[in-house]
């Protein structure tokens, strides 16, 4: 998932670079999306992962 927000990173970057907002925002907003989602699943792996070798 991690590697999909970069992905969608570096398009938005591309993307801005040409000209293309609408598709560069858009790309942004994905990438965002999935990085917090990566960032709330990472958490909650982390916290199950201690209360189970506990």
């Amino acid at each position: 998932m991690l590697s999909w927000a970069l992905f969608f990173l570096i398009v938005a970057i591309i993307a801005a670079l040409f000209g293309f907002g609408g598709i560069a925002g858009a790309a942004a907003s994905i990438a965002q999306i999935l990085f917090v989602l990566f960032l709330i699943l990472f958490v909650v792996a982390l916290l199950l992962g201690r209360r189970v070798i506990s």
